[in-house]
């Protein structure tokens, strides 16, 4: 069965469907991007104070504790597991694209391994490993930029009705 380019001829309340879903999910995805803005400043040294606590810096103006054992596994947990789900439904839709194998490849298994060096990072993080914060940030950043660029992949074709 030959998936490149498949989406271009779906019906149209499955385009709409898949739109919908891609739409409602991005909300979702980047409404979770301004939460770890809020909490961690977005920067290496952010991410340290939000899992290991703040409680020794004095120049701190909000005053954060070190995460326990079971708040760590239920973050990774929780934040693997759907995350695995989402990045298995945009690869599904992603391969209906019609995009080059190398590049669609990429955009399809990259997200899942940074979803590995995320949480699994932030894990080790909280354990004492402090250089795991830089591997959670490019990760992280990584896992962003080919979630953008699936969704606006897919978006694009979606909106065009003929193959370009």
């Amino acid at each position: 069965m030959q998936l490149n380019g498949l989406i271009y001829s779906f019906p149209k309340e499955i385009k709409f469907l898949i739109a919908a879903f891609i739409i409602v999910l991005s909300i979702g995805f980047y409404t979770g991007l301004l939460f770890v803005g809020e909490t961690s400043t977005a920067n290496p040294n952010g991410i340290e104070e939000q899992y290991l606590g703040n409680e020794f810096n004095e120049e701190a103006t909000v005053m954060k504790f070190k995460k326990s054992e079971q708040e760590m596994l239920t973050l990774v947990h929780n934040h693997i597991l759907s995350m695995s789900i989402i990045f298995f439904l945009v690869g599904v839709i992603l391969s209906t694209t019609k995009l080059n194998m190398k590049l669609k490849l990429f955009l399809i298994v990259e997200p899942f391994l940074s979803v590995i060096l995320t949480f699994g990072g932030l894990y080790l993080l909280w354990t004492g490993l402090l250089w795991m914060k830089y591997i959670v940030m490019f990760s992280g950043i990584l896992m962003t930029l080919t979630f953008t660029l699936s969704i606006l992949i897919i978006l694009f074709q979606l909106l065009n009705k003929k193959e370009s």
